[in-house]
């Protein structure tokens, strides 16, 4: 059953503590001058890029800023990553994050405390994906996958695995197979606690993952807030994105269990 995109705000307390994710379109060229909300380490890296990457880089560091800004209810002027690598605000502080960008649209999660990945990819993206499997899956993963022979199964269990290296802080080379994605999405992680949680739903043609740690012991059965943001203006100024009406489709939720 699809489901309507919608906003959240913090909770009473003032700190969101389940996952957001935003994603949006990107916006044409980047500026022949970069935005002035930009912090010197990304001026730099800006500086860096032309065409499509540097249009890429723009609406990422925006979709930062609008997401902070949603989830904690702050002027996205008040809001930025870490410098390098955006895993976690620099302003507010305490909040964690991830990024993906695919063929013009990206995705940033946010989540308060806690890590979490997020991975995007067009729904039909997926040549030769059986020599992926070959070379890259356990034995367990390549059986299943070669006998149901789908490949948004393999979709799905590739995008699981990239947002769970992003989650736990590691590149892909030689760390695939810390997370086994079995027959019907029974996920084992090298981690050693249950508290993962893995997401994935379809939209706007993409598959978007979601891997996260909860903050409690319980139980958790909701869905993250997701919604889609109008892009950036083509000067990309920080006046606040408003959500557009659009639909995504569940596709799965389930927890992570430690391997034993």
């Amino acid at each position: 059953m699809a489901g309507l995109f919608n906003d959240s705000n913090p909770d009473s307390g003032g700190v969101l503590h389940n996952p957001i994710i935003k994603l949006c379109h990107q916006t044409g060229q980047a500026p022949k001058l970069a935005p002035d909300w930009l912090t010197a380490h990304e001026n730099e890296r800006f500086a860096e890029l032309g065409g499509d990457r540097a249009a890429e880089f723009l609406t990422s560091r925006w979709l930062i800023r609008q997401t902070l800004s949603k989830a904690c209810s702050a002027n996205p002027e008040h809001c930025w990553p870490v410098e390098g690598r955006a895993i976690a605000s620099a302003s507010p502080v305490g909040w964690h994050l991830s990024l993906s960008h695919s063929h013009g649209l990206a995705a940033c999660s946010a989540q308060y405390g806690s890590a979490l990945g997020i991975d995007i990819e067009p729904s039909k993206r997926h040549p030769q994906w059986q020599k992926v499997v070959k070379r890259w899956f356990s034995p367990i993963e390549q059986e299943w996958l070669f006998q149901e022979d789908d490949p948004h199964a393999f979709l799905q269990a590739w995008t699981l695995k990239e947002a769970w290296l992003k989650a736990t802080g590691r590149g892909i080379a030689g760390n695939l197979q810390t997370l086994e994605v079995r027959r019907n999405f029974e996920l084992y992680g090298d981690q050693p606690d249950d508290h993962w949680q893995a997401c994935a739903f379809y939209t706007e043609g993409f598959m978007c993952t979601l891997v996260y740690r909860q903050t409690s012991a319980v139980q958790d059965t909701t869905w993250p807030a997701i919604s889609l943001l109008e892009p950036p203006p083509e000067n990309y100024s920080l006046c606040a994105a408003q959500a557009l009406d659009t639909h995504w489709e569940p596709m799965f939720r389930h927890r992570i269990r430690a391997k034993r």
